[in-house]
Order: structure tokens, then C-alpha cells, then sequence
């Protein structure tokens, strides 16, 4: 097999909406100072009897649709989360019993925020090595099961959601790749500016932080996953960055130089959906038809771990 491709996407997000005028009653915070400094105005929120697995399961079930594929058309599910609440059953192996499968491989990747272009350059190594012919690759998070409501500068960011897309293997990948080769890396020693740890684990954050390594470091290196997948910023159709905050995404894209991009904005709607965010967003953008088949998107997850990953694709 010389390449692969994104086949279907997929996405879920919970019924209940949370706006910013929902939040002011339960924490000090109002619209403005919200959309002032993160730019979110509403995000979904799932129930207590909404698991992050049957999350994830909906967006697979719908990415399996859009493909015209059975489950049994799996050989690997590949789940990016940091919100499952139990370490045995894993979430793919749960996704791949809601999904009534028989024998795949499953696996959990936690990578934070970073977790979906992790997963999706995985998938990629694993068809081109053999290891599968079709990957379930899902980002999927329960982010207000680990909020400290009572913390204005965190609450105010979260949302629940999850995307999905199938990656199967080409026989002829020509000279546009459907996924590019993948650039990824941390910064170790600042591993503790994005933390989800304790008893109960909580969500918490060194924001400015993180606000000037993603601004002022990742463009760069947004730039060199361009590179490596020999593709100018300028001649990218679509720019999908971790919804994190609005300030820290337009920035971040204006610095990339991909001035004829369509750049997603998910998260006003949304919040910080952390490794649902990119492929939640992504398929939202293909599914109204603002990015046409085969042209090329940039994605690039980043946050937890001061982790990030970055790859062009083709669009299914």
C-alpha cells in the first residue's frame, strides 16, 4: 500500500446547550467577559448518563454511514480522550461493543488536546506498515466531567463532543497524499501548564502560558507540517487548529500565512472540546460544503503535555 486516505467524517455533540447567560448563574462571570477573552459563546454538555464511549460511538456510527461501511469493515479503533473515568475496558473497546464488532484491535491514545492528529497520524503508520487495511480514528472528550465549576477562567472554555473519521489505505497515493506526513513533538519540562490529575481528576491551567507558547512557537512548526507535505501555506483550502480560544486560533492561523483558507471557528459554538475539537469541527465544515472534496486542510492539535501534531489532508 502506498498511501492512505480520509474516507468519512463523522460528528456528535450533546443535545443540552450552555450559553454564556446560563453560565453567569452559576459562576461570577457575564457574556462579555467571556467572549472578550475566549471568544465561546455556547458549548454542549452531556448528562450524567452520557458516557465519553457512547459519544464517540455516535460520531463512528455516523462516519460508518457516510462511508457505506459496516463495523466489521474495522481491522483497528483508534480513540483519542484524556476524559475516560475507567483504565480497563479502554473507550475503543467499548466504542467497538456499541458498534457490535467482532475482532478489532482497539486502542486509547491520550494526548490531550493534541490526542485526534496523534490518532490520525497512527492510523496512517498502521495502514502503510500493514498493520490495517480501515481505522475508526475518534477524538472524543467529556471535558465538563473534570470542570471546576466554581473557576471562572476554566469552566467558561469546556464543552462535550467527539468527531470520527475512517482511514483506509490507497493503492495509488500519486503526489497529494490524502494524509500527509505527520510533524509532532512536546515540551516536556511544561508539561504541568495543562493538568487533568487528582481525586476527582480537575481540569486545570497555566493559561498565559500556554497562550505564548501557542502563538509566538507553533507557527513555525504549523508551517513545517506544510513543508513536509510539499504544500505553500497560501495554496491551503482549510486551517483547523485545537478550538481552544479564539485568541489564541486567529492569531496562530494569521501567523501560518494561509491567507486563502478557510479557517474553523468552531469553538464560539462549541468551546474547548479538547481531542474532539479538530475532527468535530472539520467534519462540520465538509458537512456543510465549505471545503469541496480533495482539497487540502491543515490541522494541527496542540495543549496538553504542551504536545502538539500537525498534517495536511485531503478532504473525503
Amino acid at each position: 500500500m502506498t498511501g492512505t486516505r480520509i474516507a468519512a467524517l463523522g460528528h456528535y455533540q450533546p443535545a443540552k446547550v450552555l450559553t454564556n447567560h446560563d453560565l453567569a448563574g452559576i459562576v461570577d462571570t457575564d457574556d462579555a467577559w467571556i467572549t472578550s477573552r475566549v471568544g465561546i459563546r455556547t458549548r454542549h454538555v452531556a448528562g450524567p448518563d452520557e458516557p465519553v464511549d457512547e459519544l464517540a460511538a455516535h460520531a463512528a456510527g455516523k462516519a460508518l454511514a457516510t462511508a457505506g461501511l459496516t463495523p466489521d469493515d474495522i481491522d483497528l479503533v483508534l480513540v483519542a480522550t484524556s476524559t475516560a473515568i475507567d483504565r480497563s475496558p479502554n473507550t475503543a473497546a467499548r466504542v467497538a461493543a456499541r458498534l457490535g464488532m467482532t475482532s478489532p484491535a482497539t486502542m486509547d491514545l491520550n494526548v490531550v488536546c493534541a490526542g485526534f492528529t496523534h490518532a490520525l497520524a497512527t492510523a496512517d503508520h498502521a495502514v502503510r506498515a500493514g498493520g490495517a487495511r480501515r481505522v475508526l480514528v475518534i477524538g472524543a472528550d467529556k471535558m465538563t466531567a473534570v470542570t471546576d465549576w466554581t473557576d471562572r477562567t476554566t469552566c467558561v472554555l469546556v464543552g462535550d463532543g467527539a468527531g470520527a473519521a475512517i482511514v483506509e489505505a490507497v493503492e495509488d497515493a500519486g503526489d497529494e497524499p490524502g494524509i500527509g506526513p505527520v510533524l509532532w513533538g512536546s515540551v516536556p519540562e511544561m508539561g504541568h501548564a495543562v493538568r487533568i490529575e487528582g481525586t476527582p481528576p480537575v481540569f486545570a491551567q497555566e493559561g498565559q502560558a500556554v497562550y505564548r507558547w501557542a502563538t509566538q512557537q507553533l507557527p513555525a512548526l504549523a508551517r513545517k507540517a506544510c513543508e513536509r507535505s510539499g504544500i505553500e501555506p497560501e495554496d491551503l483550502a482549510g486551517v483547523v487548529l485545537h478550538q481552544a480560544n479564539l485568541r489564541i486560533i486567529e492569531p496562530l492561523a494569521a501567523k501560518i500565512g494561509a491567507v486563502n483558507a478557510i479557517v474553523a471557528r468552531d469553538v464560539v459554538d462549541s468551546g474547548n472540546t479538547s481531542a474532539a475539537s479538530i475532527p468535530l469541527a472539520l467534519a462540520k465544515l465538509v458537512e456543510r460544503g465549505e471545503l469541496p472534496s480533495g482539497a487540502p486542510v491543515l490541522l494541527f492539535g496542540f495543549g496538553g503535555n504542551l504536545s502538539y501534531a500537525g498534517q495536511v489532508v485531503r478532504v473525503p
